[in-house]
C-alpha cells in the first residue's frame, strides 16, 4: 500500500554498519529561566508547507519552554530515506525524525533507537498519555516489549466514489460497512465497453494486493494472512484469502476493475475530470481531490467487508537515534509534536487522522467543514475497527518476502496461473523466507 513510509533496502544495510548514533540537541552557555537552551532538530518527509505548520503548531510549546527551540532540518521528500541514509552513515541524526513502522522495527531489533518506554509510562506532562492513542497503534511499535518510537499519523484506505455516476446508474452510494458483494456488483454495472474493449472501468487503481486479500479472508472468517501483525512468524492462505483473490481476478478479468498493468501518472486528477465511477486509495488523496476542485458530488468509503469489519492497519510515526543528547529536552518536543502539534497541523492540513485519539477532534472537524463528512466517517471506522490487518510485512525479512510477492502476485491477479496453485505456492515461498531469514 501507498503511505507516508517507504522501504529502504539500502537503509536497512546501512543501519546494520553503525555502532552507535548521535543527536543533534545543541547547548549553549547562557540560560533562560535556570534552564540551558537546546535546539531540538526534527526531519520529516513532508512538504515546505507541511514543515512550516508543523513548526507553527509547536509554538506553545517554545512558549511555554523559552529554553527549547525546534529546528527543521529541510530534506526532500521523494529522497527522503536516502538523506536518512547518508546522516546514518554520518552519524548525524536529528533528535527526531520520521519513521515508517517497519524502519522503527528493525532499527529497533538493533538497538539503534533511543528507547522512550520509561518517558512513555510517566510523561510527566499533561497533554500525553498512552491509553488515548487508537486501538493497535501502540503496541505494534514496540519491540521486544520496548518503545523505540510513537506512531504520528494512521492511514485508512478505501474507494473514492463518483456520486453522480453512481446516482445516474440507479445504485445506492457507497458508505461505511458496505460489502464485497456490493462492490464488485457496482463496478460491473458502472462499467463501459465498445464491443469487448473496455472504455470505461469501474474501479481505477483497486486497492488489490494479498494483504487486501487478507482481510476478506478474516471478514469472512478465516484467519488472517499474517498470524500477527509485528513481526509475524506464519504466513496462512486461508480458503477465503483464495475466494476473495478469485473475486478480484474476476473482476479483472471481465474489465470492471481495472489490471495490474494500468498505469496513470495523476489518478486523483483523472478522478477530478468526472469520469471515474470509483478509485482505490488512502485518505491523504483527499487534500489532492479538493485542490482540483471537481464539479460533481463525491465522497470515500472504507474497505469493503464481507461480515466482520476487518480494516487495514498503518501507522506512521517517529523516532530518535539511541544515544540523543538531552532525552528530556526531546521527550517534551516528540510529546507535544505527537499529540496537540499534530493536532493543530492536521486541523489545517487534513492529511490523515493523527493516532493519538484526542487530536483528532480538528482533523475530522476541518473535513466536515470542507464538505466531506464521507471521509471523516470512513475514517473513524477503520480506525475503530476491533480487526485490522496490516499491509505491509513489519519484520527484518520483509524485503526477501516483497520479492516473492513482486514475482509472482500480479501473474495470480491476471490469472495466468490457477488461483489456488498460485496463492499456495507464494504463501510457500514467503514462509521459507522468514524460515531462513536470519534472527532478530
Amino acid at each position: 500500500m501507498k503511505g507516508y513510509g517507504k522501504v529502504s533496502v539500502g537503509l536497512v544495510a546501512a543501519t546494520s554498519l553503525i555502532m552507535g548514533t548521535v543527536g543533534t540537541v545543541s547547548a549553549h552557555p547562557r540560560l533562560i529561566d535556570g534552564h540551558k537552551p537546546v535546539t531540538v532538530t526534527l526531519m520529516t518527509w513532508q512538504s515546505a508547507h507541511t514543515n512550516q505548520l508543523i513548526l507553527n503548531a509547536m509554538k506553545p510549546l517554545e512558549k511555554k519552554y523559552p529554553w527549547i527551540h525546534v529546528k527543521n532540518i529541510p530534506t526532500p521528500s521523494s529522497d527522503y530515506y536516502q538523506k536518512l541514509d547518508t546522516m546514518f552513515t554520518a552519524h548525524n541524526l536529528p533528535d527526531l525524525f520520521w519513521s515508517g513502522n517497519e524502519h522503527e522495527q528493525d532499527w529497533g531489533a538493533q538497538k539503534l533507537l533511543y528507547n522512550w518506554t520509561k518517558y512513555a509510562k510517566n510523561p510527566g506532562v499533561p497533554w500525553f498519555s498512552l491509553k488515548k492513542f487508537a486501538p493497535d497503534a501502540v503496541v505494534n511499535w514496540r519491540v521486544n516489549g520496548q518503545l523505540y518510537g510513537l506512531p504520528t499519523m494512521m492511514n485508512t484506505y478505501g474507494y473514492y466514489y463518483n456520486a453522480n455516476l453512481f446516482k445516474a446508474a440507479h445504485l445506492p452510494l457507497p458508505k461505511v460497512g458496505w460489502t464485497y458483494a456490493q462492490f464488485y456488483h457496482d463496478a460491473q454495472v458502472l462499467t463501459q465497453k465498445s464491443g469487448s474493449k473496455v472504455t470505461r472501468y469501474g474501479v481505477i487503481t483497486p486497492n488489490n494486493d494479498v494483504w487486501y486479500m487478507g482481510q476478506y479472508a478474516e471478514s469472512a472468517g478465516g484467519v488472517p494472512f499474517e498470524n500477527r501483525i509485528a513481526d509475524p512468524t506464519k504466513i496462512t492462505a486461508a480458503k477465503q484469502l483464495i475466494d476473495g483473490t478469485e473475486l478480484m481476478v474476476k473482476a479483472i478479468k471481465n474489465g470492471s476493475v481495472a489490471p495490474p498493468t494500468y498505469t496513470v501518472s495523476n489518478s486523483t486528477a483523472v478522478f477530478a475530470t468526472g469520469t471515474v465511477p470509483m478509485m482505490g486509495g488512502g485518505q491523504w488523496l483527499t487534500t489532492s481531490i479538493l485542490q482540483d476542485s471537481p464539479k460533481f458530488q463525491w465522497g470515500w468509503a472504507p474497505q469493503p467487508i464481507v461480515k466482520r469489519n476487518v480494516q487495514p492497519y498503518d501507522a506512521v510515526g517517529i523516532a530518535s537515534p539511541s544515544n540523543i543528547a538531552d532525552p528530556s529536552a526531546v521527550w517534551l518536543v516528540l510529546s507535544y509534536l505527537d499529540t496537540d502539534g499534530l493536532g493543530t497541523m492536521l486541523g489545517e492540513h487534513p492529511v490523515a487522522s493523527p493516532a493519538y485519539v484526542p487530536a483528532a477532534s480538528s482533523y475530522f472537524n476541518t473535513l466536515k467543514k470542507d464538505g466531506e463528512a464521507s471521509v471523516g466517517q470512513s475514517v473513524k471506522y477503520e480506525l475503530t475497527a476491533p480487526l485490522k490487518n496490516p499491509g505491509k510485512f513489519l519484520s527484518t525479512w520483509a524485503s526477501n518476502a516483497d520479492n516473492v510477492i513482486t514475482a509472482e502476485w500480479n501473474d495470480i491477479l491476471m490469472d495466468k496461473v490457477p488461483t489456488y496453485k498460485g496463492v499456495n505456492h507464494m504463501v510457500y515461498e514467503i514462509n521459507q523466507a522468514i524460515k531462513t531469514a536470519p534472527p532478530s
